[in-house]
């Protein structure tokens, strides 16, 4: 299969095509209700009182201000949000220190107690060089769900290491409080409509971008020769549907109608049909395909994606050679119903709070092991990620919603994971239990240009200096491996 920047003439000519499989009337159109958008509110971090005027017993702050830099946010009233996460400047500046916060349940008195953020998430992002790198993105921690509140407090420490001169933290740092925004509503349309079972496509209101800047270039990956990039056509959007949701759930055609909520799922003979019928795949008749069962996948629109924030087109890689994990370090207290929600905030503080082009997972999968796609361009085709800084070309990223350092991750999202990578590996050609050889773009752990000889399943933490994706959840991997090569046939 080859790369290729999407056109909006091919869009628009799929979704011509598929316009008898999704189109729902004109007045149910017009009934289904507008909703809320996401939004994000970014407040300043600045400095702390000194020691005197802190309030006492909060945990890893220092006693002195002298000893080390420390910012915050005093408590205060906000608008209601889901997720926090802490950004600043300069994406090349880490930050090395301890970033607590605590947050009150909606319409409550109850305040958390307080809770870490994971600091180092510089390395879930594009490869140093890549356009995706340049422009509006900013440095930030990992995310951290913390599900419906209306305040919030914040208190950043650097790490004293005995000069002063190290114990400074990046300049311009904010607190993103992000609000997912309401669920989609679904409307019946007679049996037929371009999603899975029943249910029609709904509509999402309010999709202005938040406001931080121009998107970023693309991504440093290059189209392949012979396609055309630069077709000026209009993609075509069905009602109820914008042209930038068009242009994300065209990408999915065939194996969806256009508009579809999910991608059903098939079995092994089916998904090898699948493949070969939508040339995803070299099948040739001589030799046996190793396919796995694709497994029920839910579309961006499934989860509500508002597809006005990322940036527009997509960019391909030649293939797929490996699949990395990653666990997304955002916390385990959301309920699987609320993974949607879950996604939407990770969506939009990936693009909006830290300036990526979109979501920087292939996929996400949650506790209960429901798989979801992640950023645009098609679920069987090889879409660049920003997941595994200096291992994002020709490789998927797949993240399982959750923090899994000291925390077992449940046996339905493994086992989720080894039907994903047997299907979408297997598209590819290759083997779950073998290994694969990478070029570093670079990193802390191989320098750029290095071929370096993964797992074709591997954990983040194989291709660079990380926890990710938790000591728990990466001593699963070689069970999964061993399973997605058998749902494979080998």
């Amino acid at each position: 299969m080859r790369g290729f920047i999407a056109s909006s003439i091919g869009v628009a000519t799929a979704a011509a095509l598929a316009l008898p499989l999704a189109l729902p009337t004109p007045a149910l159109a017009e009934s289904i209700p507008a909703v809320p958008a996401g939004s994000t509110q970014s407040l300043p971090l600045v400095p702390l009182a000194p020691s005197g005027a802190r309030i006492p017993g909060v945990p890893g702050m220092s006693a002195s201000p002298d000893l080390a830099e420390t910012r915050g946010l005093a408590a205060r009233e906000v608008k209601t949000f889901s997720l926090v996460g802490v950004v600043w400047d300069d994406v090349s500046t880490p930050l090395v220190g301890r970033v607590q916060v605590r947050t009150r349940a909606l319409g409550t008195r109850d305040w958390s107690g307080w809770q870490d953020v994971e600091t180092h998430n510089g390395e879930h992002a594009a490869d140093p060089g890549a356009a995706e790198r340049t422009g509006r993105v900013r440095g930030s921690t990992a995310p951290l769900w913390v599900g419906a509140s209306d305040a919030v407090e914040v208190r950043v420490q650097a790490e004293s290491t005995g000069t002063r001169a190290a114990s400074r933290l990046p300049s311009g740092m904010r607190i993103e409080l992000v609000d997912p925004g309401a669920e989609q509503p679904v409307a019946v349309l007679d049996g037929k409509n371009g999603a899975a079972g029943d249910r029609a496509v709904p509509r999402r209101a309010g999709q202005g971008a938040e406001p931080g800047g121009e998107p970023g270039g693309e991504p440093g990956a290059e189209p392949v020769a012979g396609h055309e990039d630069d077709d000026k056509g209009d993609a075509v959007a069905l009602p109820a549907m914008t042209m930038e949701t068009s242009e994300s759930s065209s990408a999915n055609l065939p194996h969806a109608p256009l508009g579809a909520l999910e991608i059903p799922a098939l079995n092994r003979a089916d998904s090898t049909a699948d493949a070969a019928f939508a040339a995803e795949s070299a099948i040739e008749a001589a030799a046996r395909p190793y396919i796995g069962p694709r497994p029920k996948i839910v579309t961006r629109r499934g989860w509500g994606a508002d597809e006005s924030l990322r940036e527009p087109g997509f960019v391909y890689t030649s293939t797929v050679k490996a699949a990395f994990v990653h666990h997304t370090a955002s916390g385990n207290k959301y309920a699987c119903k609320d993974a949607p929600a879950v996604l939407r905030s990770l969506y939009r503080y990936h693009v909006v709070s830290s300036g990526w082009r979109d979501i920087g997972y292939n996929f996400a999968v949650d506790k209960c092991g429901t798989v979801y796609e992640g950023r645009a361009g098609g679920v069987a085709k090889p879409v660049l990620g920003a997941h595994t800084m200096g291992f994002n070309t020709d490789s998927m990223g797949i993240a399982v919603i959750g923090t899994y350092t000291s925390a077992n991750p449940p046996a339905a999202a493994v086992n989720a994971v080894a039907r994903l990578t047997a299907w979408k590996l297997g598209l590819f050609g290759a083997n779950p239990r073998g290994k694969t050889t990478l070029k570093s773009a670079g990193g802390n752990r191989f320098p750029k240009g290095r071929n370096v000889r993964l797992n074709v399943i591997s954990g983040h933490r194989d291709g660079f200096a990380t926890e990710c994706p938790g000591r728990r959840l990466y001593n699963q991997l070689p069970p999964a491996r061993t399973t997605s090569a058998k749902l494979q046939g080998r």
